[in-house]
């Protein structure tokens, strides 16, 4: 794969967490959540996205949403669990996607709002159809999906650089 290659990147909010005020970190998927999440995956499988590489913070209801969606994949992506994902800022996400390995076409995160939505929103310098604000209007529910594209190297990920080519909500 070359530098100038067409890249996807793939952001999946976490699903439904449970409300505690107990550690953040630990909360787990609602019921709701543990229904959404095998959506997730099944939208991707059909899609026919199948990522090289999946980072996913290491917060509980993204491990186990990704436990769920990556069940309904024909194959599990390398996945390593990035603790730099939990509370990430705009800047953070875009420095995590920008270590990425030129080896890497597709590249998925699991993550947290506002992040998942901030970065879909930065990147997005243009978009199909209304996919932009729909984002928008939506705010990235729980267990969504956002597909971007752009060409070149992860090293070039900016603001505007790529296309939402899709927005998947679970309830769509």
């Amino acid at each position: 794969m070359t530098a100038e290659s067409t890249r996807r990147l793939v952001l999946l909010r976490h699903a439904r967490a449970e409300t505690s005020d107990d550690s953040d970190r630990e909360r787990p998927l609602t019921e709701r959540g543990r229904k959404d999440a095998p959506v997730a995956g099944r939208r991707l499988a059909t899609s026919g996205i199948l990522p090289d590489l999946a980072l996913c913070s290491t917060a509980a209801r993204c491990r186990e949403a990704w436990k769920l969606a990556v069940a309904e994949l024909p194959q599990r992506p390398r996945t390593v669990y990035e603790d730099r994902l939990y509370e990430a800022s705009l800047g953070e996400l875009i420095a995590l996607a920008s270590e990425t390995s030129d080896e890497v076409a597709d590249l998925l995160l699991v993550g947290h709002n506002p992040g998942m939505h901030a970065l879909a929103d930065a990147l997005a310098g243009e978009a199909e159809g209304d996919l932009l604000p729909r984002l928008n209007r939506s705010g990235f529910p729980t267990a969504s999906i956002a597909v971007l594209t752009f060409s070149g190297s992860w090293k070039s990920v900016e603001h505007g650089v790529a296309r939402l080519v899709a927005f998947w909500p679970p309830h769509e």
